[in-house]
């Protein structure tokens, strides 16, 4: 008989994302609040259901690949670090 694997949930709560990343939960609460205090500059990326953070399986994915968590438009001008 043939087993179909179940999909992977497309969000984790941030426990979960916390045991992935083999972090505590209080440092992932940290990083969550931090992402949402830099509007997604730094910290763990999370989205707001209602009281709730969810940590979206792509950007966790994304991060511990290395990779940034959003790719810029192939049309915006590169930014410049130093004058």
């Amino acid at each position: 008989m043939l087993k179909v694997k179940p999909e992977p949930a497309p969000f984790l709560t941030v426990v979960e994302a916390a045991a992935l990343l083999r972090v505590g939960r209080t440092v992932a609460y940290q990083q969550a609040r931090l992402y949402l205090a830099t509007g997604g500059r730094e910290g763990l990326p999370v989205v707001r259901l209602g009281r709730q953070l969810r940590v979206p399986r792509h950007a966790l994915e994304r991060l511990m690949a290395g990779l940034p968590l959003v790719e810029s438009p192939s049309w915006a001008p590169a930014r410049r670090t130093s004058e």
